[in-house]
């Protein structure tokens, strides 16, 4: 069984033969593990797929992200301004819209003519000829809450919520059609059977309960129900502490819910167990970047144990990893799925 196999049928609720085991994006390492830079290769589509194909024998994820570091892109395109770094992913200089009057200026057709985005697709194409067969290659983004607080900046997004909950609810249908016209020509292409998409915003942490049902939920399914359509499932990934929305995350239309180390995995197996898959949630930086190999490997050990083994689970890491996640680390997290027989 390939690695893409064992992840579609993790994604089925099917069991495989070994523990499915992937990254979330990965790019900040990939980029600084290879030698390059985000602005380095973001209009060279041959380099960055070069450094995919390369780098997936390295790393050995099951999972080989397009995109990953360049989710404010879409962003860009509508004219916001991109701040590339050294050594990290790049960040929007400022938000673009502050006002429902400035939000129904933009044009989301742009989108299809800026030239980053040019690139991912292309990288994408290329990507699944080289290696498409074996590893499952898909373009991941920003959900539709999390891209919206892009557009209008974050602590905008958190004092609308309170103030004026018609303008979020425009951002996010905004956000929502701008994210479909992102994937839209990858997927009429029949370029993607899944999608990861993350929402860091719609975190535990910041919104509340509430907000969550009435401001992500629906566009999470709206996004979902649209792919699809397309054959093409997600998956989504949503930092903080969830455990007080679990049981929303089946009405979300994902095919798998990515959880952060903050949130209770064994809770969260209860709950979805047989509903839909789960994927989850070593801690990047206590364990995968601080702790020793051999910490790393027992801690993925006790992750698979309490998420179960009947299959539908995926082991990831409970966020994206920093750069300076050693190597032998992130060989311990594979090792300890490739080497858990799912019999």
């Amino acid at each position: 069984m390939t690695p893409k196999d064992t992840i579609l049928n993790a994604l089925s609720g099917r069991k495989t033969d070994r523990v499915p085991v992937a990254l979330v994006g990965g790019g900040m390492w990939t980029t600084h593990h290879y030698g390059v830079t985000f602005e380095g290769i973001s209009r060279d589509p041959v380099q960055m797929s070069g450094m995919l194909v390369e780098m997936a024998d390295r790393i050995m994820s099951d999972i080989v992200y397009v995109g990953s570091g360049f989710p404010n892109f879409p962003v860009a395109a509508l004219g916001g301004a991109i701040k590339f770094r050294e050594i990290g992913a790049p960040d929007l200089a400022a938000p673009i819209v502050s006002t429902p009057e400035e939000l129904a200026r933009l044009d989301p057709s742009l989108i299809n003519s800026h030239p980053v985005i040019q690139t991912l697709r292309t990288a994408l194409e290329l990507t699944r000829s080289r290696i498409g067969q074996e590893y499952l290659v898909t373009l991941t983004a920003w959900g539709p809450f999390t891209l919206g607080a892009r557009i209008i900046g974050e602590e905008a997004m958190m004092k609308a919520l309170h103030k004026n909950p018609f303008f979020v609810e425009r951002i996010c249908r905004f956000a929502g059609d701008l994210l479909l016209r992102f994937y839209r020509p990858s997927l009429e292409a029949g370029m993607l059977e899944v999608i990861l998409i993350g929402e860091p915003t719609a975190s535990g942490d910041l919104i509340s309960r509430s907000q969550f049902e009435a401001f992500v939920l629906p566009h999470l399914k709206a996004f979902t129900d649209a792919v699809k359509a397309y054959g093409c499932r997600t998956i989504v990934h949503i930092c903080g502490n969830t455990s007080d929305r679990f049981d929303f995350f089946t009405q979300t239309g994902a095919a798998c819910m990515s959880i952060d180390h903050k949130a209770d995995i064994a809770h969260a197996a209860e709950v979805l167990c047989g509903k839909m898959c789960l994927a989850g949630n070593v801690d990047p930086v206590r364990i995968l970047l601080q702790a020793d190999a051999a910490e790393v490997e027992a801690t993925c050990r006790r992750i698979i144990d309490s998420a179960g083994t009947a299959g539908g689970f995926i082991l990831m890491p409970g966020c994206d990893i920093p750069p300076a996640v050693p190597l032998e680390n992130l060989r311990a997290f594979v090792r300890a799925a490739q080497e858990w027989q799912n019999l």
